[in-house]
This record gives C-alpha cells, structure tokens and sequence, in this order.
C-alpha cells in the first residue's frame, strides 16, 4: 500500500490522515508537503491520525519529529490519534514524552480546546 496524506478540517483544527506505510522513501516527503501546506495557511492546530498507518520505521518517526518542530517553530503545535501498537511504539522509543497521542480524533481535538495554546 502506498503512503497518503489527506487533509481536512474540522472547525479550527487540520486533521492529517495518514494510511500505508510511513517508512523511508517517499513516505516522509508526502507528510512533510502537507504540513508546509497547513503552515503556510495559518493552521497552527494539527492532529496527526496514524489509525491507518500499517508500517512505521524509525525514519517515519523521524519525520514524524520533523515534522512536530516545523509546527511549533511557527506556533502551533500536533496531537497524535494513534492506535495501540503505534502508542507502543511511541512508548519504547520515548517519543511519548515529545508528543501528545490519543486513542481517537474526538479526544485529540477536544486537547486544544482544554490546553493552553500557542496559536
């Protein structure tokens, strides 16, 4: 399966669903585009939904960080909807103290309006 990135919105919130595999190649370059896309609109809420990501490598987590710092630099910030072998991951890696994940894009969302906000 190959790698996609769609975007939609949900009131001030970008939602980015990612499916396929976010592993080395084409994959990281994909998800880098569309969030230079939301920066460059001004969207500064963005949930990143891993729930149809059947692979990720550590340079799709690298992206993933990549692409968490080119947010904050301008402002905004990312929340993850991950499912639980992503959370997991995310756990053993540490990269749960770098991002915020939730089990589903209702809680991930609903995390701006509850938490103070750079944007």
């Amino acid at each position: 399966m190959s790698f996609q990135a769609t975007v939609r919105h949900k009131g001030d919130v970008a939602v980015i669903d990612l499916s396929g595999r976010l592993v080395l190649g084409e994959a990281p370059r994909t998800l880098q585009e569309a969030i230079l896309e939301l920066i460059l609109e001004g969207r500064r809420k963005i949930v990143l939904n891993l729930m149809d990501v059947s692979h990720l490598d550590s340079a799709g987590l690298g992206e993933m960080c990549a692409a968490c710092a080119s947010v904050t630099n301008s402002g905004g910030e990312v929340r993850l909807v991950t499912p639980v072998r992503i959370h997991d991951q995310m756990e053993v890696t540490k990269l749960s103290t770098v991002f915020a994940d939730y089990p589903d894009e209702a809680a991930a969302a609903e995390s701006f309006r509850r938490e103070p906000s750079n944007a």
